[in-house]
Parts: structure tokens; sequence; C-alpha cells
């Protein structure tokens, strides 16, 4: 047993993140198999702290991974690293953020060169073929696009709670045809599904688009549809889908962009109409004012309004890969996570009149 990775599930910082990256039930499967598992109380998540007691895991206080967990211990998570420590020493599986040009990527990968930390991005967990093997993007899509049929509505009330999907759905359900026309870009992938079967259970004819129908981009039938979803993954460079241009054209009907992906900062932001995410708070944004109002939904932990539901499928396609975290032979998705990572440092930009410091590898 001696080789089974331990793993130490930390508190979400966020007060709106509600998700876990495992849940009671598959964290008892890890444990029967031999992983020892730690879990941090937490007074937002979903499932509570007991139930992991009773699937046999062992409990600590919110935010203690920094002093108590081991230093072979994987920390999971799933969102932002809270500002300290500064040296982050620990394996952190979650999702960083920061190898696509993000403002704070430098200063997070700086936190790992100090401590000699490593970061397994979830996001870049992928298999040969480029496939991610655990994401969200099936309820990031349906969330985001209920959300923006509701606003479309005029129906969306903020601040933000988390719902059951039997409520969400009670919600998105309109008793005769508004006209209301939405665009999904990105249609055929886990978000534009998920995007697409909440608009069809809100009544609201859905057009779908994919690589073939974005080659050449149609704006102004873009601009014809009252609700634009972005559920496009891109990995370099594309000309944006949008532009400030484009919204002032006169024939325009688009009225409500959501935009799943979140790319802001980065040079992957396939909608540089906007340049701030909105959040729980404040969802929509006006873009436009005037006779067309333009609003946009950017929230960047969207599943976290259908916790249960996404921690649950998340969890399910995650749990294979924790327990080969401890193979003999490392895991080759596991390897292409982790060259991900030295891929990030290799370009990181070094500070003025500062050492970058020496990386230590640290085994996965």
């Amino acid at each position: 047993m001696a080789d089974l990775p331990q793993l130490w599930m930390r508190n979400e910082t966020r007060p709106t993140e509600r998700r876990a990256p495992l849940t009671p039930e598959d964290a008892g499967r890890l444990v029967r198999q031999g992983v020892r598992i730690t879990v941090e109380d937490s007074a937002h998540r979903v499932f509570p702290l007991d139930d992991y007691l009773a699937a046999g895991c062992r409990a600590a206080p919110a935010g203690a991974w920094a002093e108590a967990a081991p230093g072979d211990a994987y920390v999971l998570g799933l969102k932002e690293l809270p500002p300290t420590p500064e040296r982050l020493h620990h394996r952190h599986v979650y999702f960083g953020h920061a190898y696509k040009g993000q403002a704070q990527a430098p200063g997070l990968l700086r936190r790992f060169v100090a401590g000699g930390g490593t970061l397994l991005d979830l996001e870049y967990l992928a298999d040969a073929q480029g496939r991610r093997l655990a994401a969200f993007g099936y309820w990031a899509g349906y969330a985001g696009a209920a959300l923006a049929a509701l606003h479309a509505r005029g129906r969306l009330a903020a601040p933000l709670v988390p719902l059951a999907r039997e409520e969400l759905d009670a919600r998105l359900r309109t008793p005769s045809p508004d006209g209301l026309r939405a665009l999904v870009i990105g249609a055929g992938g886990r978000s534009g599904r998920g995007a697409c079967d909440a608009l069809t259970r809100a009544g609201i004819p859905v057009t779908r688009w994919g690589r073939t129908a974005t080659a050449c981009l149609d704006r102004a039938a873009l601009l014809e549809h009252d609700i634009l979803i972005n559920a496009v993954l891109t990995t370099r460079p594309v000309p944006p889908l949008l532009t400030p241009a484009d919204l002032g054209t006169g024939s325009r009907r688009l009225s409500v962009i959501a935009d799943i992906t979140c790319d802001t900062g980065s040079e992957l932001h396939l909608l540089p109409v906007y340049d701030r995410l909105t959040d729980w708070t404040v969802p929509a944004r006006r873009l436009r004012g005037g006779d067309r109002p333009l609003d946009v939904i950017a929230i960047d932990n969207l599943p976290s309004l259908l916790p249960a539901e996404a921690a649950r499928a998340f969890s399910a396609d995650l749990l294979p890969k924790l327990a080969d975290l401890h193979t003999t032979t490392a895991d080759p998705d596991w390897l292409r996570c982790r060259a991900a990572f030295t891929t990030a440092l290799a370009g990181l930009p070094r500070q003025p009149g500062s050492s970058q410091g020496r990386f230590e590898e640290v085994p996965t």
C-alpha cells in the first residue's frame, strides 16, 4: 500500500463555489482501495463533511493543507488558491487557469517555482488525442444557456443562488413561444451540448454551429439571433467571433451573450467585445444601450449553480485518474498534464533584478 497516493481535498475559498472534485461515494471507493483521503471542512460545499467521514476519510479544518498536509500529498481542489502561502511546495491538482497568458498566471507560477511544487492543471488532463478526461463542460453550458434564456425573458434574478436542476428547469419553461432564437457556437462539444439541452428545455429554437460553420464566419447571420452562446474551446489564437465594430450595425438582433469559456485577458479570447467577468452578484453586464441593448454573462464557475449534478458527473470522470496517480509506471495522461506545467514554467518571464530560482522536479 506504500505506493498509493494520499489525497487532501481542500476547502474552496470562493463562497459561491459549492462543488467538490470528489463526491463522498467516490471517495469511499478510493478509500476501499487503500487510498488515504483527508477532507477539509467547508461551510458551503454541497456534500456534508459527515458523508466523507462515513466513507472512511479523515477530517481537517478549512485551509489546513498549507501547514498540515504531508509533503507527498496531492492537494485536490477546483478553483483558485488563496494568496498565501507564497511558496507552494505540494503537488496541487485543480484548475489553475495559468497557461493561456492570463494576468494572474506569472504570479501563481512563481509561487510554485519558489516552493518547488507542481501544478497538475485539470484543464490539461487529456488523452493522447487531446480530449479532456474530466470536465464540467456540460453543466457549464447548461447553466450558462439557462441564465441567458432567463435574462432574455427578463426573469433573471440576482444575486444568483445554487439550485437543484428540477427547480432551474421549472424556471426555464414558458407557457408559449416568445420568438426568441439562439445560436450555440461549439455546439458539438460538452459545453455546447449542455447549452443546446438547456435552450431546448426553455422552448427556444437553437442554431448549432461547429467547425464547418465557423470556418468562414457569417457575422451577419450571428447577429440575427437573440442569444449567443460561446462554447468554443481553442488552444491557439483564431479570429474573434465578434468585435466592437460588429455591435454597431443597425441590423443587430442580438441582445444576450453568454460566454462559457471566459478567456478574458488572454490572446484566446474570442469575444473581445467585453473585458471583465461577471459574477453571482451581478450576473449580466450591459455592453450597449439604446433601443437594442446588449448584455453579456461571463461567470467562471457556472457549474456551481447546479453543484450536486456537476460534482457527481465530474467526480465519476476523475475517479479512475486519481487511482492512477500512484501507478509504478507513470500514467501517460498525468505525464502530459505535468508536461504542460513544465512548458509554462519555461515560458515564464524573468523578473528584472531577481533570480528565477531553481525549480526542483517533483515526481508525479
